[in-house]
C-alpha cells in the first residue's frame, strides 16, 4: 500500500509513521506517481477542487490504473460515521455508496453534505441525487414510525428495502443479522 501526497514535507513527516509492513509514502498526485495500482482510494481530496476539475482528475487517475483497476472517490466526516463515494473505472462512475453509522443518524439528508464533489452541488430539485436523498429521507421517516426505539439501525435497512421495492437500483442487501442492529 502506498500513500501519495503532493507536499514533500508531509511525505517526509509520514515516512516514520509507516510502521506496518507493506506501507510506504511517496510524493505524487492524480498521476499516481507512475504507479499502476489496481485500486485507488481518494477520500476528501477532490472536495478541495472546483467541480469543473473533477472529470479531468478522474481521467488522470483511471488512466494510470492497472487494466481493470478501480478508483473509489468520495468523502467522509472526521469520525467516519457519514460517507459517500463513487466507484469509478475507465468508463466513468459505476455506483454510488452512501454509508452511515445508523445508530447515530438523525435522518439520511445528513449524508448530502458528504456526497462526492461531482454530486454535492447537484443536490438540488430536479437532479437524480436530490430525488434519491429525498426518497431515502421519506422512507426513513416512515420506517422510524414502525421501528422500536431500541432498534434505530433497523429503520435504516427498512428504508433501503423500501427504496428497492419502489424501483430504486439498490445493489446490495443488509448482511445477515443486520436487521437486529
Amino acid at each position: 500500500m502506498v500513500g501519495l501526497e503532493v507536499d514533500p514535507v508531509r511525505v517526509a513527516a509520514a515516512a516514520p509513521a509507516a510502521d506496518p509492513p507493506g506501507l510506504t509514502f511517496a510524493r505524487g498526485g492524480f498521476e499516481l506517481a507512475g504507479l499502476r495500482p489496481a485500486l485507488v482510494r481518494a477520500f476528501n481530496v477532490l472536495r478541495q477542487y472546483d467541480e469543473s476539475e473533477v472529470a479531468d482528475a478522474w481521467r488522470t487517475m483511471t488512466s494510470a490504473l492497472a487494466p481493470g483497476g478501480l478508483l473509489v472517490e468520495g468523502t467522509c466526516d472526521e469520525l467516519g460515521r457519514l460517507g459517500g463515494w463513487l466507484l469509478i473505472d475507465a468508463d466513468g462512475p459505476r455506483s454510488l455508496t452512501l454509508a452511515a453509522k445508523l445508530t447515530t443518524l438523525d435522518r439520511p439528508a445528513e449524508l448530502a453534505e458528504r456526497l462526492p464533489k461531482a454530486l454535492i452541488h447537484r443536490n438540488v430539485p430536479g437532479e437524480p441525487v436530490h430525488d434519491l436523498i429525498r426518497a431515502l429521507d421519506d422512507a426513513w421517516r416512515a420506517a422510524r414510525r414502525r421501528t422500536p426505539r431500541s432498534a434505530p439501525g433497523s429503520a435504516g435497512w427498512r428504508a433501503v428495502t423500501a427504496l428497492r421495492e419502489a424501483g430504486w437500483p439498490i445493489l446490495d442487501r443488509p448482511a445477515a443479522g443486520a436487521w437486529a442492529n
